[in-house]
């Protein structure tokens, strides 16, 4: 017989051998360029992370940058914008692009650049000379200068919001040409020279007036051109009334400082604007937004107000499908999930955590499937009780109030393993920063040699794993039968249904993004 110590059998033998080493030190799978691109444009904002500071990231998205092909780095930029809501990483691929090519670029550029503030970090991240460049050089200039021109008023407005750089800055640096004397007055007004008034946009005159007088109606200007003058509860109820649904949300605190609640009926309108579906969609929120208001609104805001919110959360996830079939949802809620979703960054607000996000995707998932057994982890499963009729805000804040321990990814499927039971679906919310129970030699991840046992018993089982930071490996080899998800965007329901029923292939999340028309 052969040598038993070299030729010993492996239990769960089958997995394929890891390929990489992830940030905790133990055996991973590597994701090819495209996809970890992908998986960082999704997931990537520059802030300190459990595993990674910010030069460390941007080290390894401009290395990945210049991996892929110029046509695949523009498409990534416009899906991260356009599908993921993303701020800063858009705007560093682009600038990436600009250098790499200039007439991709001028196609992507009106695309990701859709508002002011991110106009102006694009610029900021130019100018670093992080990405390779210095100045804005010639196509990157004319393309800011086109966007001041055909901006509207409004637009430039809220443009003019902040600094570093501020408008006044790009205006300064691009030299655009008005092509009309209204936009040569806004223009002067912004960086400070004199004007003629009369032929400023006529909010702005109101304005002007408004400041210097205080008298007459609300100027219809940025929420943020007003919050420094003393305004009395009824002109801020005035503004509550004008809001769009991002800023109500934003600003619940803010209103219920300065009296507007008690101004007659706008209770039961801000109620009312927060739970409408359709302006919902419009503001293309993410639910744990939402998850932040509800509880980070004081308890002083009227309780209709608060119960609106949990509403909102419900019509956020709608879109959520029921899946047919035994389904287990398993969120990580180790020590490394505490971090926040953006990163600690000077000045930075955020305290939404990586746990947060997967107890939100695993709450919105039993509000639909109710059947749906919930494996918390981090060294072990978490045992814990929940109810699906409870409100998706209540059954997330319970999960995330497990948060502690070590990470084994592998611990769910062990769990499954030891019961005999073989779910249809198995979804993941990790950072996948598994290293308990890791395996050594190049043999696979315990998580795959225990996915392994369960498709014995079930050949039709699938895995999804949604990968929430931007740390480039997986614990689950991309296969027919696992789905590496990156980021948490509102399609990644609509992407999990499908790949549960066979309607797409583990590779269909990148080729979402390589299907994007330039």
């Amino acid at each position: 017989m052969a040598n038993k110590s070299v030729f010993a059998s492996v239990k769960g033998a089958g997995a394929p051998k890891a390929t990489a080493t992830n940030r905790a030190g133990a055996t991973a799978y590597a994701y090819s360029d495209a996809h970890y691109l992908a998986q960082v444009a999704m997931t990537g904002t520059f802030g300190n992370l459990f595993y990674q500071d910010p030069m460390e990231e941007l080290e390894y998205t401009l290395d990945l940058a210049e991996a892929v092909a110029p046509e695949f780095l523009a498409k990534t930029a416009i899906y991260a914008r356009k599908e993921g809501h993303m701020k800063d990483m858009p705007a560093v691929l682009l600038a990436i692009l600009a250098r790499l090519d200039p007439a991709l670029f001028a196609k992507a550029f009106p695309r990701v650049v859709d508002n002011g503030k991110m106009l102006r970090t694009f610029v900021q991240v130019i100018r670093s000379g992080q990405t390779g460049r210095k100045s804005l050089g010639s196509r990157p200039k004319a393309m800011v200068a086109h966007w001041l021109n055909t901006a509207s008023d409004w637009a430039i407005l809220q443009a003019n919001i902040g600094n570093d750089p501020s408008l006044a800055d790009v205006i300064k640096m691009v030299h655009p040409k008005p092509e009309t004397a209204a936009r040569e007055a806004l223009f002067a007004w912004i960086i400070g020279r004199p004007c003629d008034v009369s032929l400023l946009p006529q909010a702005v005159q109101d304005w002007l007036v408004f400041q210097k007088t205080g008298r007459g109606a609300v100027p219809d200007v940025p929420f943020q051109m007003l919050t420094q003058l003393p305004l009395s509860s009824k002109q801020w109820a005035r503004i509550a009334k004008t809001a769009s649904w991002q800023m109500l949300r934003m600003n619940l605190n803010t209103f219920h400082r300065h009296g507007v609640f008690g101004v007659t009926k706008m209770v039961d309108h801000v109620a009312a604007v927060l739970r409408d579906p359709e302006r919902i969609a419009k503001a293309r929120v993410f639910p744990y937004q939402l998850m932040v208001a509800a509880q980070n609104v004081s308890e002083h805001v009227p309780r209709p107000i608060r119960e609106a919110l949990h509403d909102a959360m419900e019509i956020a996830v709608s879109n959520v499908p029921r899946i047919d079939g035994s389904v287990v949802v398993c969120p990580d809620v180790s020590g490394s999930m505490g971090g926040a979703v953006t990163g600690h960054r000077p000045g930075a607000t955020s305290t939404v955590r990586h746990v947060d996000v997967a107890a939100l995707v695993t709450a919105a998932m039993l509000r639909v499937n109710r059947d749906a057994k919930v494996l918390p982890f981090e060294v072990k499963v978490r045992e814990t009780r929940l109810e699906p009729r409870d409100t998706i805000v209540t059954n997330a804040a319970r999960l995330a109030g497990l948060w502690g321990g070590g990470t084994n990814c592998a611990a769910p499927l062990e769990w499954l393993n030891l019961r005999g039971r073989a779910p249809d679906l198995v979804v993941f919310v990790s950072d996948n920063q598994s290293w308990v129970n890791t395996r050594a030699g190049g043999q696979g991840t315990a998580m795959m040699q225990h996915w392994e046992a369960i498709k014995r018993r079930n050949p039709r089982a699938k895995l999804v794993c949604i990968d929430i930071a931007p740390y480039g490996t997986t614990q689950a080899q991309t296969r027919d039968d696992v789905l590496n998800i990156g980021g948490f965007s509102d399609t990644v329901f609509d992407q999990i249904a499908a790949f549960a029923s066979g309607r797409m292939g583990p590779e269909h999340w990148v080729g979402e993004i390589d299907r994007v028309e330039l």
